[in-house]
């Protein structure tokens, strides 16, 4: 048993952990808007009397549920209160374990590209983590700012932010590992409006209901907020998480403009859900998110022709590298072999793919395939400028 076989053990625990927590927090958190936008008037006046301001009966698994909401606290506070917050606080630490996995243990060839940055592996590393701590401390100084108050400038504001991020990041960073960061940033900001806006509320919420004390509505306004935001974060980032199986995005030119462009579309479906909700959505929403789709897809299409080849030196995993088939009019491609065994022998699958444009000048190295051999090799890679990525045989 190898370390990297190891490894590969660690990265699929930690994926598999961080997908499952993930499911449970984002179906839960889609669940409370369905419902908070779905209550109804307290059909017995009774209720309403003791506080209660919405309600809703539902049929599901062969039994029926009623909820209800209160304007403030219940007249008595239950025996089990139910809490939702570690299936956010999971998601959080299993895709931080996740991103030291994949990105950090292989820092040199995951996150440096000297193309595209100076730093060593270990600048790398401070680097991402500046990223995404950073975003979040620049949006919940933003929040409690006086901006914070007018709903739409601080949207505005946000929505500016968030593309310049995207922008910066895949100026820094590969491609892959550029998106990756913008949804890891996105999701640090919303498990970490989780752990200190929501939850810390909701403590002080029921402190004041056992006290018998009066309810101060600023928690329920800054909790509102915080689940508006991740409402329409959420789409944006799982696309992030997913997108290294899209290597034909992330490694296009101008790859931050349709990472932009697929997240802002992520947000205009959420709105159109979210207004679903509250009765017959207007089409607008996925007009708008048609319209982003198809310009992404117009601008990362396949050319029509190659016109030259570009030579890449690099550690390859061993085996044979393949082109899929080129145009009729692109110079032969035949499948390249891996030379001479690397010297870094013990590292984890580096499990790449070669991408090349020469059109632009740019190259880049993704991470998109899996079930490559452990070793590595030196070899001379070469795939048509405009040919789909080149394939592991």
């Amino acid at each position: 048993m190898t370390s990297a076989y190891l490894w590969e053990w660690l990265n699929l625990l930690g994926r598999s952990l961080h997908v499952i927590a993930g499911i449970a927090w984002i179906g839960a958190s889609f669940y409370f808007i369905w419902l908070d936008n779905h209550l109804q008037p307290a059909a017995d006046p009774a209720a309403s009397d003791r506080g209660v301001g919405g309600e809703l009966w539902a049929v599901h698994g062969g039994g029926f549920y009623h909820s209800q909401k209160y304007r403030g606290a219940p007249p008595a506070l239950p025996t089990t209160l139910h809490w939702f917050k570690w299936e956010a606080y999971t998601t959080l630490l299993s895709g931080l374990f996740l991103l030291a996995v994949v990105y950090y243990a292989q820092a040199a060839t995951m996150l440096v590209d000297p193309a595209m940055n100076s730093f060593g592996p270990a600048g790398a590393i401070a680097a991402s983590l500046a990223w995404i701590v950073g975003g979040w401390l620049v949006y919940e100084a933003l929040c409690r700012s006086p901006l914070g108050h007018s709903t739409r400038a601080l949207a505005l504001v946000l929505a500016i932010l968030t593309a310049l991020a995207a922008f910066g990041l895949c100026h820094v960073f590969p491609g892959r590992a550029a998106f990756l960061h913008f949804g890891a940033m996105l999701g640090t900001i919303m498990v970490l409006n989780v752990f200190v806006v929501i939850i810390p509320g909701q403590k002080a919420l029921v402190a004041a209901a056992a006290a018998g004390q009066p309810v101060d509505p600023k928690y329920g306004l800054q909790g509102k907020q915080r689940s508006v935001h991740n409402t329409y974060f959420t789409l944006p980032a799982v696309f992030a998480m997913i997108s290294n199986h899209y290597a034909w995005i992330f490694g296009a030119p101008n790859n931050w403009v349709w990472l932009i462009l697929i997240s802002a579309a992520g947000a205009f479906i959420r709105v159109w859900f979210v207004l679903r909700h509250r009765g017959k959505p207007p089409a607008w929403p996925l007009i708008n998110a048609a319209i982003l789709l198809a310009v992404t897809a117009y601008g990362v299409r396949p050319q029509s022709a190659a016109s030259t080849i570009t030579w890449t030196t690099g550690s390859v995993p061993e085996g044979r590298i393949t082109s899929r088939p080129l145009p009729s009019s692109s110079p032969s491609a035949s499948a390249i072999t891996a030379l001479t065994p690397a010297s870094s022998s013990g590292l984890p699958p580096l499990n790449r793919t070669f991408l090349s444009n020469c059109g632009s000048g740019s190259k880049r190295w993704s991470n998109s395939l899996a079930g490559i051999p452990e070793r590595t090799s030196s070899a001379r890679i070469c795939s048509a400028a405009t040919s789909p990525s080149p394939v592991v045989a």
